[in-house]
């Protein structure tokens, strides 16, 4: 089963195709135009999708291979606001901002209908469910609803009964009854065969949707006879079922605490026997119809995400704390969302505790909240706890066991709460509801708000960094201060204890992290290379490296030992707020105000190996390629050389081919024989020894043969030939009038030796036979 859904404010343009089995997004579909969205339907046989953007046009889908059918003008002169199907998926009604409604033949792909006479914009249409009679219903900004007819081309009733928008219509099943909900609190049941009002419910909340539910009781729902029932979904965010005839509410649903709850859509799939709700803050609830037990939940639009963490014993799951008063669960493997309410304000900060069962997260309500998640994966809130006298920004667990928490606030002061002995138990929740936490421990530590708190491994150690630019350091569980580290130009956002030395991180808004001795408070190490602030530290590959997250929105990774860089990682686009490793170290997780959370996968030990295979390979090829020579086996020499991608090594076999007495003909016949794709890397490779006086020559003798075995359409048509040829010619003038001025001075010095007239050298005289 899948779903179409529109995006969320940050991806107007896109509708996006969900699976609802596994949450995931199968498609997002984009026009062309790449205009805002402003209307789309997808047809009750579950075939045709069709778009509308504000660009005026109207597009029809393929939406399971995510291409355009068609595309068309919508006509009106204003954008498209709403849409609906008739119930046999031929055709399509449109209301614009116009003012007109209009009527498409989506088979037959023309325009039947064009009605006017609605005041402002036409924000609901809906066919009646017979497509026999052939009627229409349009709602515009006077919150009349107007019944039109297809065969007569006209206005058959207005229905004025509602005093603010109508929101939706929804008909019974014998099609004789239509039921309208607005934000005016109150749904009216009509008889469409006198066109007047039967029964006006109140229902004391501002109705986004109604729908009619099936007419068959349903015990759970409170639903006892057969007459009209109907459920709704408003700004109190609850689901409730109403007898129309008794105009009395059946059932409510329970209520959750916390903003963002307001209800904007609700729909029931009849087929599926479920039912889809909206909530304000963009999550889709997915229940079961018949008793509204919550099946699913997908998180919509996260806006800023502040915090992230890693849940289960074996990191299976994480907890994403964005800019609202909800928590989000998502398991990793399936992506299937838990969303936990019980805040009332902004989450800001999350930690776990060491199994990975237990979690804590504080917000701007005062308040911290220590949830639990049992082996079903399923997440309900144990504890909670208030007492600081504003938002709790920071919040850091016990490390060696579940003993006790930390909080800072910007009440610059610092709580110690210990675990009762309730929550220790196997069961997820106390009886009674949450156990009610008591502060142990108080203390004032800095002049300004205090970013971060962080519990040593030993459990006895706690460090605070605070907006005054210092950390320090206490003794627990008394919080005695045992020293200050000050060095810091900015404020301090994180602080972190080495899991193996006797060693605090600190990460700044000056841009830099430090390192702190933890005997006598000294700093031992800088590290500079962020240009902006500094959010979030962590140690990692058992403390000898860092990792570091920016408002510049990027990631670092840092080796203690010698102060370098060794990555640097550009995913986000904003700043990194959130930033926690996996218990092996061998994943990371990041959230950053664009709203994205991005899991990171250690492949340090994977590229190394890598590496080694890629240098054992070079060797084996390396001596392959001595062998190949060896044998003067040239064609088969000249294509590993290639493989391996390094033109001095392809310019060895070059040279010792054009070594051999038949040169020429052996280099023309090993080229000829060769591949276009190493044709084409052998002209790159020319390019290179081109430059170069002592090599230019086997380049030009590769050239040459090129030039005389290859046509030039065929020479042409190699990849990156013009820039070759580019490159070849300058070097190549160079080359030819350093040749030419060689053999001008060759001539003229052959020409002095032919002309040099040197004088002839006397004779000896003759020796007489006396001196023998």
């Amino acid at each position: 089963m899948a779903e179409a859904a529109a995006g969320g404010s940050r991806f107007k343009a896109k509708v996006n195709i969900l699976d609802v089995a596994s949450g995931a997004v199968l498609r997002s579909l984009e026009q062309e135009d790449q205009e805002d969205i402003t209307a789309f339907d997808l047809s009750p046989d579950d075939e045709v999708l069709v778009t509308a953007s504000r660009a005026l046009l109207l597009a029809q889908w393929a939406w399971r291979e995510g291409s355009v059918i068609r595309l068309w003008k919508a006509i009106h002169t204003a954008p498209v606001a709403t849409m609906a199907f008739d119930p046999t998926s031929t055709l399509l009604a449109t209301g614009g901002c116009d003012g007109a409604v209009r009527v498409w033949d989506i088979m037959r792909h023309y325009g039947t209908h064009h009605f006017r006479g609605s005041p402002g914009v036409v924000h609901l249409v809906a066919f009646h469910p017979d497509p026999a009679r052939l009627l229409l219903f349009s709602s515009a900004a006077d919150a009349t609803i107007r019944m039109w007819s297809l065969q007569e081309r006209s206005c058959l009733a207005m229905l004025t009964a509602h005093y603010s928008a109508v929101t939706s219509l929804t008909f019974s099943a014998d099609g004789h009854t239509m039921l309208s909900s607005g934000r005016d609190k109150i749904c009216i049941v009509w008889d469409l065969q006198s066109c007047q009002a039967t029964k006006t419910v109140p229902v004391f909340e501002s109705v986004e949707a109604a729908v009619t539910l099936p007419e068959e009781p349903a015990p759970e729902l409170g639903v006892k006879s057969t007459g009209l029932h109907f459920l709704t979904a408003g700004d109190q965010g609850m689901l409730r079922v109403w007898e129309a005839a008794s105009g009395q509410c059946v059932y409510t649903q329970p209520q959750l605490p916390g903003p963002g709850r307001e209800l904007t859509h609700c729909a029931l799939a009849r087929a599926a026997g479920l039912l889809l709700s909206v909530t304000a803050d963009h999550n889709l609830l997915l229940y079961e119809a018949c008793s509204l037990q919550l099946q699913k939940q997908f998180a919509g639009y996260s806006e800023e995400v502040l915090d992230v963490r890693f849940l289960g014993p074996e990191d299976s799951h994480v907890v994403v704390a964005s800019n609202s008063p909800c928590l989000k669960v998502f398991e990793l493997q399936t992506s299937a969302c838990q969303i936990l309410h019980g805040h009332t304000d902004i989450v800001l900060a999350l930690d776990v505790f060491r199994k990975g069962w237990l979690f804590a997260s504080c917000a701007k309500d005062q308040s911290i909240r220590i949830w639990r998640m049992n082996k079903a994966g399923k997440v309900a809130c144990v504890a909670q706890g208030s007492g600081h006298t504003h938002g709790v920004g920071t919040i850091c667990c016990s490390r060696l066991k579940e003993t006790f928490l930390v909080t800072g606030s910007q009440d610059c002061t610092v709580k110690l709460w210990p675990l009762p002995e309730a929550l220790l138990s196997k069961s997820t929740v106390p009886d009674g509801g949450p156990v009610l936490l008591q502060a142990q421990a108080t203390q004032r530590c800095h002049e300004k708000d205090i970013n971060s708190v962080a519990v040593a491994p030993n459990d006895k150690l706690l460090a605070t960094g605070s907006q005054d630019r210092t950390a320090k350091l206490w003794a627990l569980p008394q919080c005695q201060l045992l020293g200050v580290f000050l060095g810091h130009r900015r404020g301090l956002w994180c602080v972190q204890f080495s899991p193996m030395d006797q060693v605090l991180a600190t990460a700044s808004a000056d841009g830099t992290v430090k390192l702190w001795a933890l005997q006598d408070f000294s700093c031992l190490k800088t590290f500079e290379g962020h240009d902006a602030s500094v959010l979030k530290v962590a140690f990692v590959s058992r403390g000898t490296q860092l990792l570091s997250s920016g408002s510049d929105g990027l990631l670092k990774l840092w080796t203690i030992k010698n102060n370098e860089c060794v990555r640097t990682l550009d995913a986000h686009e904003d700043k990194v707020w959130g930033l926690h490793c996996s218990r092996l170290d061998d994943h990371a997780l990041t959230g950053a105000s664009d709203s994205c959370v991005i899991l990171w996968k250690d492949v340090t030990e994977v590229e190394q190996a890598e590496e080694q295979a890629k240098r054992e390979e070079q060797v084996v090829k390396q001596q392959e390629l001595d062998n190949l020579l060896q044998e003067k086996r040239y064609l088969r020499a000249l294509g590993l050389a290639i493989s391996l991608d390094r033109p001095h090594t392809v310019l060895t076999v070059i040279q010792a081919i054009r070594r051999d007495p038949e040169a020429c003909e052996k280099l023309e016949a090993t080229v000829f024989q060769l591949r276009r794709d190493q044709k084409e890397a052998l002209l790159r490779f020319c390019v290179t020894w081109n430059t170069n006086s002592r090599h230019c020559h086997e380049a030009q003798a590769v050239l040459g043969v090129l030039l005389r075995h290859e046509a030039p359409e065929e020479l042409l048509a190699y990849e990156g030939v013009r820039a070759s040829l580019e490159a070849l010619l300058p070097y190549t003038e160079r080359h030819f009038q350093r040749l030419s001025r060689t053999l001008q001075a060759a001539t003229f010095l052959d020409f002095l030796w032919h002309n040099m007239k040197l004088p002839t050298l006397p004779a000896a005289p003759p020796v007489p036979p006396s001196t023998l």
